[in-house]
């Protein structure tokens, strides 16, 4: 279809990561690695927490929502990723395309409003420990879940429309190894200030907002930290959190690393290694981080591992 002089783009060609081609076959095997271990992770901790009843409480039910939407992240452009590597065919129709987006932008996002979850459960589980049965009733948590899923599903559909009115014209090079919303806005011909506003507007509270109100828990359980004088419950509370902030300072300082520190000379550079934080690395680390540091996750461990043994 011809519109003004703009042809409509039928496919986009991504232009993937700077590796020479000697050592594709090298970072063929790193990634697939690293890929197989993220996918391998993920599933032991949503298993575990299905299998033992133990792992049946708010904090662990967030916990596998986590690890299932670092789980469907990182297979958003993973396997993309190692079949361009694998074939040299870099090219990926405009359809597939926008689903990528949409899907980046769904679990990517998931996962800030998830921690912000699981950190009003840590604050509810230190500041108001004889009610925490009452507030964390079963119906709050799903609620609280599915309000995270729909909200982010109906956002991104927003970007989603908005990107698919555009017209783009004879670029068709993505400079990612994925189809990322802003590589995607600088090839468009037509006026992408409505785009960028929401990205702004709306992609700024998403990220802000729960980071702040994360701040703000942890502000209120290290205040009543303060108050305990037992070093032994002190040392319990820091193991139960002592995971999610990891995870949580992962996650953050990759995002804010990667918009609010821009670099002038390297900026391409910069932006593909910080994607590869993202989608690749920290989805690989949290269920490390969560089953090395969580006393809870190595005993649900044992615990099927050694039914398992009894059954055989």
């Amino acid at each position: 279809m011809l519109m003004n002089n703009k042809t409509a783009i039928s496919q986009f060609l991504l232009l993937g990561l700077p590796i020479p081609r000697e050592h594709q076959h090298l970072f063929y095997a790193l990634f697939l690695a690293m890929y197989l271990t993220t996918v391998l992770g993920n599933l032991i901790i949503i298993i575990l927490i299905i299998l033992d009843s133990h792992l049946h409480t708010p904090m662990y039910l967030f916990l596998s929502n986590l690890s299932f939407s670092d789980l469907c992240f990182s297979s958003v452009t993973m396997p993309k990723l190692l079949q361009n590597m694998q074939t040299q065919d870099t090219s990926i129709s405009y359809s597939s395309c926008l689903t990528q987006m949409y899907f980046l932008l769904v679990f990517g996002d998931l996962e800030s409003f998830l921690l912000l979850v699981m950190a009003y459960d840590r604050y509810v589980a230190i500041c108001f420990p004889l009610h925490y049965t009452s507030i964390m009733s079963l119906k709050l948590c799903v609620y609280l879940v599915l309000m995270s899923w729909v909200f982010n599903f109906l956002y991104s559909m927003l970007h989603t429309l908005l990107l698919a009115r555009l017209s783009f014209c004879e670029d068709n090079v993505i400079r990612h190894f994925f189809c990322d919303i802003s590589a995607l806005l600088k090839l468009s011909c037509s006026d992408i200030h409505i785009n960028e506003l929401m990205i702004l507007v709306l992609g700024g509270l998403i990220m802000v907002i729960p980071f702040l109100l994360i701040v703000v828990s942890y502000v209120q359980i290290v205040s009543s930290i303060l108050k305990i004088s037992s070093a032994r419950v002190i040392q319990k509370i820091f193991s139960t959190c002592g995971s999610h902030l990891s995870v949580v300072s992962l996650f953050y300082g990759t995002i804010f690393g990667l918009y609010l520190c821009p670099s002038a000379n390297n900026s391409t550079v910069k932006e593909t290694v910080m994607a590869m934080m993202c989608t690749v690395v920290t989805p690989m680390l949290n269920p490390f981080i969560y089953s090395l540091r969580n006393k809870d996750m190595k005993e649900a461990l044992i615990r099927v591992l050694f039914k398992k043994k009894i059954s055989l």
